[in-house]
């Protein structure tokens, strides 16, 4: 392992050349708002965040991150609105944008770097007002906390988790951030020490200190507020992914790891995938994934209850106008009568309730070796399409969040297959029929 280590070290370490760009970048981008925060009484100074401050970030990708520093007493109207001024006025030659954590921010790019503009509340440690109120914190802890060596395994760790799919802490991908990253490193004391561990971790284990309960699979505390988990914030699926790809590599460590492993693709199951599209009125990509990752799981269970067993879904957007609900189902049409089960005989109330309602619409009903009254019943449809277009048409008050009911009265697809999506659509609804790439490096 130590010798794959190495080895990839000397890939994702930036050069000096790099360096100097980097700094650069971000000394102009630095110079442009702290020119700006002037006009503002409301502003208390500025500071650099994130990886770029920490000394960790990537050669391939660094954000710059600029934290705007507000005296505590300013409204969070004045928050917002002036912070989002600055961030447009002084990125206004490199078309700045709004993107939206717990508080919109501005975002730009000057060459191939990113840079981000946050407000933050000049507060005390644990006085929080806003989400990156924290941030500070995190980089001047990380500053001292840190070795040169652990900053290089920081980077080390972000390639694995990058390569591997499992990096970023957007709610597209729910995955680990960079500094989860950072925690780990330095919990366990180097990327090594990371792998081992992972490897072996239990259900529910905690990684760091605190007197308080998560029921979430693993617990990752913030070393700046021991009432936080990191990894509230992390999907199963990537907690399992991480887990299973930490077990192979160090089983078999090579540089395999550190390249994009292509999941396995199983083309014969396409017939099965259903595919809602709709298009949607603009707006942050944070909250259209959200929305349609809540609108995924209601309509799952929506089909379940309608007799179709949902394999898998998924929910994707372009971030612009279109978004897709992906449903890998067992079977897209399903028998025209099925059995259910009533209560047991000697449930008076509830036996006789059972046949009262029942009775007049069952196609047979009898007493069953399970001591439960059994009712054969007719489906309404039998067809996914069918089914699903029936309740988004009906139902739309019940099975659709609020925020994206509007969208769906101006119109949704139905289909099944992929004979009606592009070429990255089809690449994204290709996961759901697909054996994980992290799941092959056993092979």
């Amino acid at each position: 392992m130590k010798k794959i280590i190495s080895q990839i070290s000397k890939v994702v370490i930036p050069s000096k050349m790099t360096e100097k760009s980097k700094k650069q970048i971000s000394k102009l981008a630095f110079n442009l708002v702290k020119k700006e925060i002037k006009k503002y009484p409301e502003v208390a100074g500025l500071e650099f965040g994130g990886s770029f401050a920490k000394g960790t970030w990537l050669s391939k990708d660094a954000d710059v991150d600029i934290f705007i520093k507000f005296k505590r007493s300013t409204s969070e109207e004045k928050f917002e609105k002036i912070s989002k001024k600055i961030g447009f006025e002084s990125m206004k030659e490199y078309s700045p944008y709004i993107r939206y954590s717990e508080h919109p921010y501005v975002e730009a790019k000057i060459k191939d770097t990113k840079i981000n503009v946050v407000p933050f509340y000049d507060v005390k440690m644990g006085e929080w007002k806003s989400a990156a109120d924290r941030s500070p914190f995190h980089t001047k802890f990380m500053e001292k906390a840190l070795t040169s060596k652990m900053r290089n395994d920081i980077r080390i760790l972000k390639t694995f988790l990058k390569s591997n799919g499992i990096y970023g802490a957007e709610i597209a991908k729910q995955g680990f951030s960079g500094y989860v990253s950072e925690v780990l490193v330095l919990y366990f004391g180097s990327f090594e020490n990371v792998i081992k561990s992972i490897s072996k971790i239990k259900e529910n284990q905690i990684i760091g200190k605190t007197s308080k309960k998560f029921e979430t699979s693993i617990v990752i505390i913030d070393p700046i507020d021991d009432n936080r988990n990191l990894a509230a914030a992390i999907s199963d699926e990537n907690i399992g992914k991480f887990i299973l790809v930490s077990r192979a590599f160090r089983e078999k460590p090579t540089l395999e790891f550190f390249k994009n492993k292509k999941s396995k693709i199983s083309n014969k199951h396409w017939k099965n995938l259903l595919v809602i599209k709709f298009n949607f009125k603009m707006r942050s990509p944070d909250i259209i994934w959200g929305q349609i990752k809540r609108v995924t799981l209601s309509l799952s269970t929506q089909l379940e209850l309608g007799g179709f067993s949902v394999s898998r879904s998924k929910a994707h957007t372009d971030q612009q106008k279109e978004a897709y609900l992906f449903f890998l189902l067992e079977s897209v049409k399903i028998p025209e009568i099925y059995l259910k089960d009533g209560p047991e005989f000697f449930r008076e109330d509830d036996s006789k309730s059972f046949i009262f309602e029942n009775l007049k619409n069952t196609e047979l009903m009898w007493i069953g070796n399970n001591r439960k009254i059994i009712s054969l019943e007719k489906r309404k449809h039998t067809e996914a399409v069918k089914f699903i277009t029936e309740f988004l048409k009906k139902n739309l008050q019940t099975g659709i969040p609020k925020g994206l009911q509007s969208d769906f009265k101006r119109g949704f697809k139905v289909f099944t297959g992929n004979k009606n999506l592009s070429k990255s659509i089809k690449e994204a609804a290709s996961d759901l029929i697909s054996t994980d790439g992290t799941i092959l490096h056993f092979n």
